[in-house]
């Protein structure tokens, strides 16, 4: 008889936690474990999670935001807490559920619900917390840090992310899975769907675009002469986080005023990212502050592409500089042209990277690997 494990998510879009959610619920070995999620809303989410198998749960969970810092906002998060505990807890408790898995450690209300059932937490920490926030997020974060190593296991997608936690037995390092394989459309089918000229070098950023994935970096590297001279052409896939509409506003204006503007296409969220990916020569993942991990470069390795990437957090752990790609500086628009341009200087280099990548990944980050770990810390708890 499987057993139960409630699975909490702070989200119920398409990207890199939500894609993990719904490998981890869709490829659970089901004479074993039974995945019930709760989501926020049913969003997009939640008919592929039912669709995999799952089932799943609409609350609206405790979140950490930003508005903690301000007494308005802790108080209604306190009451969001307090009310998680309540009917989760009962629901837990009802449906006989054996472990609470916060999918993400913005949710702050796990620990309080596995404590109402009378079950263990496993906390997924997807997040690293350094530079997040302003003095006010630095100044919490110890007391927040003693919540998280309250969990019953903490389970880090990358040793950046586990650095954290250093000194905790508790805390072990499980690297995210590639959830499914991205084949690239043919480069000029590609191309012509996106408008993409035929002769162009073409860059892929792809993600939320916000004030630290970097897609300004992207605009003002364009913007160099080691690639303005060759006319090469970024390709941003993404949305920004609802609320957040500004950061693509601002993304538009550095663009005209930098006279990019017909060099940057700016894609909105893509279904088929194989069709950017096989549109593009390399992929870009220029964040400002850490990636916990980089789904995006996983997927990007995957199809076969170099990617260049900022050589910090999670992200150094997936690129392997000069082999598979190249790390620079972050926040350094003129190392990240550079870095391009020579892998449009030197295709061959270029696919060489892309094929070492894609040998890499598949050793190191396979889904089946990840799923059996992951169970495995469910059994134990």
């Amino acid at each position: 008889m499987p057993r139960t494990v409630l699975i909490l998510h702070s989200s119920a879009g398409r990207y890199g936690a939500d894609l993990q959610l719904l490998a981890i619920a869709g490829g659970l070995d089901r004479a074993r474990w039974r995945a019930l999620c709760v989501l926020p809303e049913r969003g997009e989410l939640g008919p592929l999670l039912e669709e995999a198998g799952a089932e799943v749960v609409v609350h609206p969970l405790a979140v950490l935001r930003r508005t903690l810092s301000l007494p308005a906002g802790a108080a209604r998060l306190a009451r969001a807490a307090a009310a998680d505990r309540r009917v989760i807890g009962a629901l837990a408790r009802h449906r006989h559920a054996a472990v609470v898995h916060s999918n993400t450690s913005v949710i702050l209300s796990g620990g309080a619900i596995a404590r109402a059932a009378g079950v263990p937490h496993l906390l997924h920490v997807r997040e690293i917390y350094a530079g997040a926030g302003g003095p006010a997020a630095e100044a919490l974060w110890p007391l927040f840090r003693r919540r998280l190593l309250r969990a019953d296991a903490l389970v880090c997608i990358s040793r950046a992310v586990a650095v954290q936690f250093h000194g905790a037995a508790h805390a072990l390092v499980m690297y995210d899975g590639i959830p499914r394989s991205r084949e690239p459309v043919p480069r000029q089918r590609a191309r012509e769907a996106l408008g993409v000229p035929a002769d162009r070098f073409a860059v892929a950023l792809i993600g939320r675009i916000s004030d630290w994935k970097g897609q300004d970096v992207l605009v003002r590297a364009l913007a160099q002469p080691a690639l303005a001279t060759i006319d090469a052409v970024g390709l941003v896939a993404g949305d920004p986080v609802p609320g957040g509409e500004e950061a693509a506003r601002r993304l538009d204006m550095l663009a005209c005023e930098l006279g990019v503007e017909d060099r940057l296409l700016r894609l909105g969220f893509r279904e088929d990212v194989e069709t950017v990916l096989g549109a593009a020569d390399a992929v870009a993942v220029p964040s400002i502050r850490p990636e916990p991990l980089g789904l995006v470069a996983l997927e990007a390795a995957a199809a076969g592409l170099p990617v260049v990437a900022s050589g910090h957090g999670g992200v150094a752990e997936v690129v392997r500089d000069g082999e598979s790609g190249r790390l620079v500086p972050p926040d350094d628009p003129a190392a990240l042209s550079a870095a391009l341009r020579a892998l449009a200087d030197d295709p061959a280099a270029a696919e060489r990277m892309g094929r070492a990548g894609r040998r890499d990944v598949a050793e190191r980050f396979g889904i089946e690997p990840m799923l059996e770990a992951l169970q495995a810390v469910y059994d134990r708890l």
